[in-house]
Protein backbone atom coordinates (compact mmCIF):
# COMPACT_ATOMS: atom_id res chain seq x y z
CA UNK A 1 0.00 0.00 0.00
CA UNK A 2 1.08 3.63 -0.69
CA UNK A 3 1.59 5.66 2.89
CA UNK A 4 2.46 9.48 3.09
CA UNK A 5 3.51 10.38 6.35
CA UNK A 6 3.74 14.33 7.18
CA UNK A 7 5.90 14.45 10.23
CA UNK A 8 9.05 12.72 10.97
CA UNK A 9 9.17 12.80 14.48
CA UNK A 10 8.91 10.14 17.15
CA UNK A 11 5.46 8.66 15.85
CA UNK A 12 6.31 9.87 12.28
CA UNK A 13 9.93 8.40 12.40
CA UNK A 14 8.62 5.06 13.66
CA UNK A 15 5.69 4.68 11.78
CA UNK A 16 7.88 4.80 9.11
CA UNK A 17 10.49 2.22 10.05
CA UNK A 18 7.89 -0.33 10.67
CA UNK A 19 5.41 0.14 7.50
CA UNK A 20 8.59 0.09 4.94
CA UNK A 21 9.98 -3.24 6.99
CA UNK A 22 6.01 -4.51 5.87
CA UNK A 23 6.33 -3.81 2.96
CA UNK A 24 4.32 -0.60 2.22
CA UNK A 25 5.55 2.15 -0.29
CA UNK A 26 5.86 4.87 2.35
CA UNK A 27 6.40 9.03 1.15
CA UNK A 28 7.90 10.78 4.24
CA UNK A 29 8.04 14.76 4.74
CA UNK A 30 8.46 17.09 7.58
CA UNK A 31 8.86 21.02 8.13
CA UNK A 32 12.16 21.27 6.95
CA UNK A 33 12.20 19.84 3.85
CA UNK A 34 13.28 16.76 1.87
CA UNK A 35 17.00 17.49 2.07
CA UNK A 36 17.13 16.78 6.01
CA UNK A 37 15.68 13.15 5.91
CA UNK A 38 18.70 11.69 4.00
CA UNK A 39 19.36 9.38 7.24
CA UNK A 40 15.54 8.02 7.52
CA UNK A 41 15.32 7.52 4.08
CA UNK A 42 18.90 5.45 3.88
CA UNK A 43 17.68 3.75 6.66
CA UNK A 44 13.85 2.71 5.68
CA UNK A 45 14.10 2.87 1.99
CA UNK A 46 11.19 5.30 2.19
CA UNK A 47 11.03 8.32 -0.61
CA UNK A 48 11.68 11.59 1.53
CA UNK A 49 9.35 14.50 -0.21
CA UNK A 50 7.52 17.71 0.32
CA UNK A 51 4.53 17.79 2.50
CA UNK A 52 2.57 18.90 -0.49
CA UNK A 53 3.56 15.88 -2.57
CA UNK A 54 3.26 12.94 0.82
CA UNK A 55 -0.35 12.63 -0.48
CA UNK A 56 0.42 11.55 -4.15
CA UNK A 57 -1.41 8.39 -4.61
CA UNK A 58 -1.44 7.09 -1.30
CA UNK A 59 -4.45 5.70 0.30
CA UNK A 60 -3.27 6.07 3.62
CA UNK A 61 -1.87 9.32 5.12
CA UNK A 62 -0.85 10.02 8.77
CA UNK A 63 -0.86 13.82 9.72
CA UNK A 64 1.61 13.63 13.13
CA UNK A 65 2.86 17.41 13.78
CA UNK A 66 2.89 20.08 16.31
CA UNK A 67 -1.56 21.08 16.48
CA UNK A 68 -0.13 24.72 15.89
CA UNK A 69 1.35 23.93 12.96
CA UNK A 70 -1.90 22.25 10.87
CA UNK A 71 -3.05 25.47 9.39
CA UNK A 72 0.07 26.11 7.97
CA UNK A 73 -0.15 22.88 5.67
CA UNK A 74 -0.03 22.85 1.87
CA UNK A 75 -3.41 23.91 0.69
CA UNK A 76 -5.12 21.02 -1.96
CA UNK A 77 -2.86 18.66 0.59
CA UNK A 78 -4.64 15.36 -0.65
CA UNK A 79 -5.19 16.55 -4.26
CA UNK A 80 -3.75 13.39 -6.73
CA UNK A 81 -4.34 11.11 -3.40
CA UNK A 82 -5.81 7.93 -4.31
CA UNK A 83 -9.77 7.09 -3.92
CA UNK A 84 -10.88 5.85 -0.48
CA UNK A 85 -7.94 8.04 1.24
CA UNK A 86 -7.63 7.44 5.01
CA UNK A 87 -6.34 10.32 6.78
CA UNK A 88 -4.88 9.56 10.19
CA UNK A 89 -4.44 12.23 12.61
CA UNK A 90 -2.33 11.62 15.70
CA UNK A 91 -2.12 15.20 17.10
CA UNK A 92 -2.86 16.75 20.60
CA UNK A 93 -3.80 19.49 21.87
CA UNK A 94 -0.85 21.02 24.03
CA UNK A 95 -1.37 24.77 24.75
CA UNK A 96 0.74 25.08 27.83
CA UNK A 97 3.41 23.41 26.67
CA UNK A 98 3.78 24.16 23.22
CA UNK A 99 0.31 24.93 20.74
CA UNK A 100 -1.10 28.20 22.65
CA UNK A 101 -4.38 28.94 22.77
CA UNK A 102 -7.03 27.66 19.96
CA UNK A 103 -10.52 28.93 21.26
CA UNK A 104 -12.17 26.46 19.24
CA UNK A 105 -10.60 23.62 20.99
CA UNK A 106 -11.11 25.36 24.17
CA UNK A 107 -14.60 26.02 23.45
CA UNK A 108 -15.23 22.06 23.00
CA UNK A 109 -14.40 21.36 19.69
CA UNK A 110 -12.06 18.10 19.64
CA UNK A 111 -8.71 18.46 18.98
CA UNK A 112 -9.26 16.08 15.66
CA UNK A 113 -12.58 17.96 14.42
CA UNK A 114 -10.42 20.85 14.43
CA UNK A 115 -7.90 19.34 12.77
CA UNK A 116 -10.54 17.92 9.77
CA UNK A 117 -11.68 21.70 9.15
CA UNK A 118 -8.20 22.61 8.62
CA UNK A 119 -6.90 20.19 6.28
CA UNK A 120 -10.49 19.98 4.52
CA UNK A 121 -10.71 16.09 4.52
CA UNK A 122 -12.24 13.79 7.37
CA UNK A 123 -9.62 12.37 9.67
CA UNK A 124 -9.72 8.93 11.87
CA UNK A 125 -7.80 9.62 15.31
CA UNK A 126 -5.61 6.99 15.82
CA UNK A 127 -1.53 6.68 17.27
CA UNK A 128 -2.23 9.65 19.52
CA UNK A 129 -1.86 8.10 22.76
CA UNK A 130 0.87 5.32 21.82
CA UNK A 131 4.58 5.52 23.13
CA UNK A 132 6.43 5.74 20.05
CA UNK A 133 9.24 3.49 20.86
CA UNK A 134 6.57 0.88 21.28
CA UNK A 135 5.44 1.05 17.71
CA UNK A 136 9.18 -0.81 17.62
CA UNK A 137 9.62 -2.95 21.02
CA UNK A 138 5.66 -3.68 21.67
CA UNK A 139 3.97 -5.27 18.49
CA UNK A 140 2.81 -8.94 19.58
CA UNK A 141 0.72 -11.68 16.65
CA UNK A 142 -2.87 -11.66 16.35
CA UNK A 143 -4.51 -13.63 19.41
CA UNK A 144 -1.77 -13.20 21.89
CA UNK A 145 -3.55 -12.15 25.78
CA UNK A 146 -0.40 -9.22 25.89
CA UNK A 147 -1.74 -7.60 22.72
CA UNK A 148 -1.42 -3.89 23.13
CA UNK A 149 -5.23 -1.95 22.09
CA UNK A 150 -5.24 1.44 20.70
CA UNK A 151 -8.43 3.36 20.55
CA UNK A 152 -9.45 4.20 16.87
CA UNK A 153 -11.59 7.11 16.03
CA UNK A 154 -13.86 8.62 13.21
CA UNK A 155 -16.80 9.09 10.93
CA UNK A 156 -15.78 7.20 7.81
CA UNK A 157 -16.31 3.29 8.71
CA UNK A 158 -14.83 2.77 5.84
CA UNK A 159 -11.47 4.91 5.95
CA UNK A 160 -11.54 3.63 9.94
CA UNK A 161 -11.50 -0.06 9.07
CA UNK A 162 -8.90 0.39 6.55
CA UNK A 163 -6.52 2.39 9.56
CA UNK A 164 -7.56 -0.28 12.29
CA UNK A 165 -6.97 -2.98 9.59
CA UNK A 166 -3.50 -1.10 9.17
CA UNK A 167 -3.06 -1.11 13.17
CA UNK A 168 -3.64 -4.82 13.09
CA UNK A 169 -1.08 -5.40 10.71
CA UNK A 170 1.25 -3.15 13.06
CA UNK A 171 0.70 -5.68 15.78
CA UNK A 172 -2.16 -4.17 17.77
CA UNK A 173 -5.54 -4.76 18.46
CA UNK A 174 -7.92 -1.57 17.92
CA UNK A 175 -11.13 -0.27 19.64
CA UNK A 176 -13.69 1.81 18.38
CA UNK A 177 -13.77 4.84 20.13
CA UNK A 178 -16.47 6.64 18.18
CA UNK A 179 -16.88 9.29 16.25
CA UNK A 180 -14.58 12.35 15.77
CA UNK A 181 -16.99 13.98 17.69
CA UNK A 182 -16.30 11.21 20.46
CA UNK A 183 -12.65 11.57 20.29
CA UNK A 184 -12.55 13.52 23.38
CA UNK A 185 -12.36 10.01 25.09
CA UNK A 186 -8.74 9.69 24.33
CA UNK A 187 -7.21 13.39 24.15
CA UNK A 188 -4.62 14.09 26.73
CA UNK A 189 -5.49 14.12 30.24
CA UNK A 190 -8.00 10.99 29.60
CA UNK A 191 -7.29 7.53 30.99
CA UNK A 192 -6.72 5.90 27.89
CA UNK A 193 -4.26 8.42 26.80
CA UNK A 194 -0.99 6.53 26.87
CA UNK A 195 -2.25 3.81 28.65
CA UNK A 196 -0.21 0.09 27.83
CA UNK A 197 -4.00 -2.53 28.19
CA UNK A 198 -5.51 -5.03 25.90
CA UNK A 199 -8.99 -4.36 24.38
CA UNK A 200 -11.34 -4.29 27.89
CA UNK A 201 -8.70 -2.24 29.84
CA UNK A 202 -9.15 0.06 26.74
CA UNK A 203 -12.53 -0.02 26.59
CA UNK A 204 -13.23 0.47 30.11
CA UNK A 205 -10.96 3.86 30.14
CA UNK A 206 -13.06 5.08 26.89
CA UNK A 207 -16.29 4.74 29.13
CA UNK A 208 -14.20 6.51 32.35
CA UNK A 209 -13.19 9.60 30.24
CA UNK A 210 -14.47 12.99 30.86
CA UNK A 211 -15.06 15.89 29.15
CA UNK A 212 -13.63 18.54 31.73
CA UNK A 213 -9.89 18.82 30.85
CA UNK A 214 -6.86 19.01 33.35
CA UNK A 215 -5.34 21.93 34.57
CA UNK A 216 -2.19 20.39 32.29
CA UNK A 217 -4.58 20.57 29.54
CA UNK A 218 -6.06 24.39 29.62
CA UNK A 219 -4.75 27.13 28.40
Amino acid sequence: MKIGIIGAGNIGGNLTRRLTALGHEVSVANSRGPQTLGELEAETGATAVTAGEAARGARIVVVTIPLKNVPNLPAGLFDGAAEGLAVIDTGNYYPQQRDGRIAAIEEGLTESRWTAQHVGHTVIKAFNGTYAQDLLDAPLPKGDPNRMALPVAGDDEAAKQVVRELIDELGFDTVDAGSIDDSWRQQPGTPVYGLRAGVAEVEKALAAASKERTPDFLA
